[in-house]
């Protein structure tokens, strides 16, 4: 059997558990998470001794340092992960609501029935968490779903993939509902992108030559995750404890991360007091500053930004820094150089955090508070499947009910189409 024909085979089985899990109650697929999580925490020591060889396989490839920390499970992490299964278990069942319902003049009941997607492609480098928590995403909205995760994850996956069979069949839904493939070559990868009769929706998460790679070669709706740069404005006359406390978070926490801060925007007239205390705690940090020729002088510990540093994902310890005359100035700024994926605002002033909320495209915008809480646990979305930089038909971190859509129901007493 051609690699073509058995991949194809495989999706075809995974489309088959389709209709008894869209069918199948909230308390069943509820206890499919439990189950999961009681199964990671009984392989935990298999699962992190997996883990453990991936990581050294990645680190004699020398793999970036962003890389290798989203590639590391730990027992903290592999904690957070069984956590954020039960939470994700204990939310509101997203199918089944009737939205929308009304009579029309005619008589005919209308309305919108939330259902699942249908059948999910998630495409992802390292990350073995998210391998977990898009099963999990993907079975409590009752869509199947195939995982194609990164090679340098192989280990971690690999046991994972029995796990996610067992869940759900102890359940008593389809094994194959949530299914993991092997390691995939490119060539292989395009022929899953053409399977437009299976798959109806594909979800890469990963660098950006991986989101390109996807985008340009899928035959599927692909929901984009592009790069984070992400910016931080400090306004006139802003709170300046607070905005060095929220932009070392942003920056510090995990600068590997998607909703990390990559670039400082400051007012003009706040330059003098913030410039060299943000610097100073952000070089306590280990955080490397490049600054535009304006920031250079209250910035000691910098060096002069390249013309592509703004606009840059550094997915590490480094920021740009840069000074803007005004809020419109910040717009501008982030306008030309951000991806629509985060952008904040320390302001006291109300009119101009209604304005940023309002003129800044992004998935998510933020006034006081710190881009690294643009993520779907922190947004009461339980977890997240990905952070979405189109429009259609997400915008922003996607939890459960962004992996439903509505169909019409409509219910008549013998009425025609005049």
């Amino acid at each position: 059997m051609s690699q073509k024909k058995s991949l194809l085979n495989v999706v075809a089985k995974v489309a088959q558990a389709l209709p008894a899990l869209a069918a199948s109650s909230g308390q069943i697929r509820n206890q499919t998470l439990l189950n999961l999580g009681d199964l990671l925490e009984k392989t935990q020591d298999q699962l992190l001794a997996a883990n453990q060889l991936d990581q050294q396989e990645a680190q004699k490839k020398q793999l970036s340092p962003a890389l290798l920390d989203r590639l590391a499970l730990n027992e903290t992490r592999l904690s957070q992960l069984v956590a954020g299964l039960k939470e994700t278990a204990a939310l509101p069942d997203p199918l089944g609501a009737v939205e929308d319902f009304r009579t029309l003049p005619s008589g005919l009941l209308v309305g919108r029935l939330r259902v699942p997607l249908g059948l999910v492609a998630f495409i992802c480098e390292a990350r073995p968490g998210a391998v977990a928590e898009a099963a999990a995403m993907a079975i409590k909205s009752g869509n199947a779903i195939i995982i194609k995760p990164g090679k340098e994850t192989a280990k971690t996956a690999k046991v994972l993939a029995p796990l996610f069979a067992e869940a759900l069949a102890s359940a008593g839904l389809p094994e194959q509902a949530a299914t993991i493939l092997p390691e995939l070559s490119h060539d292989d990868l395009k022929e899953l992108l053409s399977f437009n009769q299976y798959i109806d929706l594909v979800i890469p998460r990963g660098g950006e030559n991986l989101i390109r790679f996807v985008d340009e070669n899928s035959r599927i709706p692909v929901l984009r995750h592009f790069k984070g740069v992400c910016h931080l404005y400090v306004d006139e006359g802003a709170d300046l404890p607070m905005a060095l406390a929220i932009a070392v978070n942003a920056k510090a926490n995990r600068p590997g991360t998607c909703n990390a801060l990559e670039c400082l925007l400051v007012n003009q007239k706040e330059a003098t007091r913030f410039l060299p205390q943000v610097g100073a705690a952000l070089v306590a940090q280990g955080i490397q500053i490049v600054a535009s020729p304006e920031a250079l002088p209250y910035l000691p510990e910098a060096t002069r930004a390249k013309p592509d540093d703004f606009g840059r994902e550094f997915l590490g310890p480094k920021i740009a820094i840069n000074i803007v005359p005004d809020l419109d100035g910040a717009i501008k700024h982030i306008r030309q150089y951000g991806s629509r994926h985060t952008e904040a605002i320390v302001t006291k002033d109300h009119k101009r955090a209604q304005l940023f909320l309002k003129s800044v495209d992004a998935g998510c915008v933020l006034v006081n508070a710190s881009t690294r809480l643009n993520d779907g646990g922190c947004l009461g979305l339980g977890a997240e499947i990905g952070i979405s930089t189109t429009k259609l038909h997400a915008y922003g971190p996607m939890g459960l009910k962004e992996l439903t859509t509505t169909k019409f129901i409509v219910q008549g007493d013998g009425h025609l189409r005049q």
